[in-house]
This record gives structure tokens, C-alpha cells and sequence, in this order.
């Protein structure tokens, strides 16, 4: 059996990718600042990330690790902050699993790395897919720009392969019922082309890119649920809010705007969950 550190296991994404991994078998230990509701006492190492000694304590005696530690917003924290902060805290996660020579690094990166929030002269075409051209908006999104760089020097010096996940934006179940609000108006989630993914579907994702075997030195993969948050079909959304976008495909009933066929070969990635079930 083997044992993966989750970092940021406590928070609302790594919550499930920590009970999933474990009814698939792993021992799991989660590696966050502040501690889950409840744990035993070897499921749970509090660590700062942003400490490069307190990172190698946490990661040592693991065989992997899922790196989900991040600041997401300006709001929590002044946008150069946030920037330091996932930077620094991704480095060191990845020099010590190189160093301590794990079998898999796995962490969050995210689809701002393509440019959301979207507007129409930076949406090169849809959908997006992961050779969209890459227009970091803010602190946040640069760094994980600058992760997914870190992963490739990180890779060329060592045998550990690493696996980026480009998250959408990440839902738990619990909040379904807001989506009866966006219906009105399209608008208010162009944002990300009307995306979203399940948090339980971030937790497949995760345990997927530490099993698969053919893996690149560093993969990147879309991650996102199959279907939108609207009603409307994805094309008349699209000739509506972004009438000069270039579409790649013929678009078909309400499929997601962000491409993860990719994900689906590379990873086997396959979402389970959808709004829908529960609207």
C-alpha cells in the first residue's frame, strides 16, 4: 500500500481527494496548516509549505505527494502576496520530492493560466484545449505559470515524474443550488467560458495522474466537468458573448468549453459528476 502526503488536505477540494484516495487504498497523510475535524495523529502533519525545512519534514517517509496547497484570490491576501506564497510553497514541494526522490508528484494548476477571467481579444479560440496560448492575468495565475516551468527544470534533473491538473473552477455539491442563478444571465459566468468541475471529480483526476503509467516527464491536463453551468447550448453561447471566436469544432448540446480530451487520453479521466444530477 502505498502513502501520499495531500498538502492542503483540509480545505474544501483536498477534504475529498483525501477521502477518496483512501477508499482507493492509499494511507494518506495531510499536510496543511490547519487540521481536519478530526484525525489520528498519522494522518495529519502541520506544516508551513512556504519553509523549505518544514516541507522536507512533512514529505519525508511518503511515496507521493498531491500538492493543492494554494492562496486562489487577492481577496484573501494583496495579489503579490498570494503570488509569493503559491510560488514559494510549490518550489519547495517540488525540491523535496526530487530530492527525497518520490514516485509522483501531482499538484493543482489552474485554467487561469489561459487567460480567465476571458475577455474576447485574449480568447484565442474555444474550446480551449491544452495548447491554448497562456495569458496569466494575475499574481495568482502567473505562478502557476511559473509552476508548470518549475515542474520542467524540476524534471530534466530527476527521474520523478510530474502530473499539472488545470483545474476549472472547483465546486463542491453543496453549492448546486446557486446555479439556478446564472441562468438569466450569460454573462455573469463568461468568466471561464461557463465552466466548472465537481470537487469529487478534481479527487479522480488526482488519484489518476499518480497511477498512470504513461506519463511524460511533466503532463498537463484540463480538468473540468463534461457539461457547463447554463441551460443554453454551449454554440449559442458562444455566437452570443463571443460572436468572433474562432470555434474548433461543431459544439454539441451543452458539452463543456474547456477541452479535456487530453485529460480523458493521458489520464483516463472520465467526470462522474454533474449540477445537473441535482437541479
Amino acid at each position: 500500500m502505498r502513502t501520499i502526503a495531500v498538502t492542503g488536505g483540509s480545505g474544501q477540494t483536498g477534504r475529498h481527494v483525501v477521502e477518496h484516495c483512501r477508499d482507493h487504498g492509499y494511507e494518506v497523510v495531510n499536510v496543511d496548516r490547519t487540521p481536519p475535524e478530526s484525525f489520528r495523529p498519522t494522518d495529519y502533519v502541520r506544516a508551513d509549505l512556504t519553509d523549505l525545512g518544514q516541507t522536507f519534514e512533512a514529505l519525508d517517509g511518503v511515496d507521493a505527494v498531491v500538492h493543492l496547497t494554494t492562496v486562489s484570490t487577492p481577496i484573501v491576501r494583496a495579489d503579490s502576496a498570494a503570488f509569493r506564497a503559491n510560488l514559494d510553497a510549490t518550489y519547495n514541494v517540488f525540491a523535496a520530492a526530487t530530492q527525497l526522490n518520490l514516485d509522483r508528484v501531482v499538484w493543482a494548476s489552474s485554467e487561469t493560466v489561459f487567460g480567465v477571467p476571458f475577455v474576447e481579444a485574449r480568447l484565442a479560440y474555444a474550446p480551449v484545449d491544452d495548447e491554448h496560448p497562456l495569458y496569466p492575468e494575475s499574481g495568482y495565475a502567473l505562478a502557476k505559470v511559473l509552476s508548470e516551468e518549475l515542474a520542467r527544470q524540476f524534471s530534466r534533473r530527476c527521474a520523478v515524474p510530474f502530473v499539472g491538473l488545470r483545474l476549472s473552477n472547483v465546486i463542491s455539491p453543496d453549492d448546486y443550488g446557486t446555479f439556478a442563478t446564472f441562468q438569466d444571465d450569460p454573462h455573469a459566468r463568461k468568466w471561464n467560458l461557463w465552466g466548472y468541475v465537481d470537487a469529487r471529480d478534481v479527487a479522480q483526476a488526482c488519484r489518476l495522474g499518480l497511477e498512470t503509467d504513461d506519463v511524460d516527464e511533466v503532463e498537463l491536463c484540463l480538468i473540468a466537468a463534461a457539461d457547463t453551468v447554463m441551460d443554453r447550448p454551449s454554440a449559442e453561447l458562444m455566437a452570443e458573448i463571443f460572436p468572433s471566436t474562432t470555434l474548433q469544432r461543431d459544439l454539441k448540446g451543452v458539452e463543456t468549453l474547456l477541452d479535456i480530451s487530453k485529460a480523458q487520453r493521458v489520464l483516463g479521466y472520465a467526470p462522474q459528476h454533474s449540477w445537473r444530477e441535482v437541479a
